[in-house]
């Protein structure tokens, strides 16, 4: 395998792998934001008030992007065995 192969396999691994993640980070972060903003709205600083909601949150979007996040792997797959 040529340097140059490697090398765009590895990219295209990376950039699939924050595709795949982002969805559902990007969730934790907008809901930790909310979160953050209402406890400091409120003053309420109990740790299972950021963290369970956030989690819920998550899982949700996990779910929620499951089509479109298998449709991504399922590409990747295919492009990495050749089959595309």
């Amino acid at each position: 395998m040529e340097f140059t192969v490697a090398l765009d396999t590895a990219r295209e691994a990376l950039l699939t792998a924050l595709m795949i993640a982002g969805p559902i980070l990007g969730t934790g972060v907008v809901v930790g934001l909310l979160i953050s903003l209402f406890q400091t709205v409120t003053q309420l600083q109990d740790q299972t008030l950021s963290i369970v909601p956030k989690i819920a949150a998550m899982i949700g979007a996990a779910i929620f992007f499951v089509p479109w996040l298998a449709a991504r792997l399922i590409e990747y797959a295919q492009e990495m065995f050749g089959g595309a």
